[in-house]
């Protein structure tokens, strides 16, 4: 497609995505992101925040594998922060009292949590290897363990680069 206005959009989500299917089967998830752009006053010398800015969002499944709209509403919830990026559209609609609507809304191509500002699960992994030594989350091995923990040889012989006739060790 020809014109499309991609944007991507830093912010925390304002609530739980909501899941729904079409008729035909299709999930959409729906929620919204609350984005704070800040700006530097040269006049105060100092970071202002500029007025919050919602976007409401729409996360479609695409095609038979994949599955976006359950992903986002499996792995994301209130408040975390997020980076997506999406196709602004504009949608109208008619009111019950007959008024005709027009909305702008983001229908996502991708979505992740931004790990700049996210807090860590409470259930994460660190302390479960602590007993066995090493691993992620678990107590580092031993110096003498280590073969990147041992410092540097000298120039004199061996190793990678230590004269102009050396070939690399692989």
């Amino acid at each position: 497609m020809a014109n499309e206005t991609y944007v991507t959009i830093i912010g925390r989500l304002t609530g739980d995505a909501e899941l729904r299917y079409t008729p035909s089967g299709a999930g959409v998830a729906n929620f919204t992101v609350a984005s704070n752009a800040r700006m530097f006053d040269k006049n105060s010398n100092e970071w202002k925040n500029k007025p919050t800015t919602f976007w409401r969002c729409a996360a479609w499944n695409q095609g038979e594998k994949q599955r976006l709209a359950e992903n986002v509403c499996d792995a994301l919830k209130k408040g975390d922060s997020v980076i997506v990026r999406g196709e602004i559209e504009s949608r109208e609609y008619t009111t019950k009292e007959g008024a005709k609507r027009t909305v702008m809304e983001l229908r996502v191509e991708t979505i992740g949590k931004d790990l700049r500002r996210h807090q860590p699960a409470a259930n994460n992994v660190q302390g479960q290897n602590a007993s066995q030594g090493g691993g992620w989350g678990g107590n580092p091995p031993a110096a003498q363990e280590d073969p990147w923990g041992a410092p540097a040889t000298s120039n004199t012989g061996g190793g990678w680069g230590n004269g102009p006739g050396n070939e690399p060790p692989f």
